[in-house]
């Protein structure tokens, strides 16, 4: 297998992807996170009406239960799907956002 494609194969098991996204839309979706996600989940975000988004109250959680969890929402809460708002890259962003403490790839 050629050594560049056994790269990019162990990047993306590892879940690690070159951030798309721009200074200005990274900073769109921080602070979209900690005000709009901050309102249910509270501003630290270590819960209110939503349970706690920090870091340790998300390590047993999967990026794509938690990428799900965001484009679809939880029927039966007050949780709302943000897919007609946030594309796939802006989804995964914040899913690496939550998970690591505001620390970007």
């Amino acid at each position: 297998m050629p050594r560049l494609l056994l790269m990019l194969l162990c990047v993306a098991a590892s879940g690690a992807v070159a951030d798309p996204l721009s200074g200005e839309r990274r900073e769109a979706l921080r602070n979209l996170v900690h005000q709009d996600c901050g309102s249910c989940h509270g501003m630290r975000l270590n819960g209110g009406l939503g349970p706690a988004l920090t870091p340790a109250a998300l390590r047993e959680k999967s990026r794509e239960f938690l990428a799900i969890t965001i484009r679809e929402g939880r029927p039966g809460t007050p949780m709302p799907p943000w897919k007609t708002l946030l594309d796939e890259a802006d989804i995964a962003w914040i899913v690496d956002y939550l998970k690591t403490a505001g620390v970007t790839p």
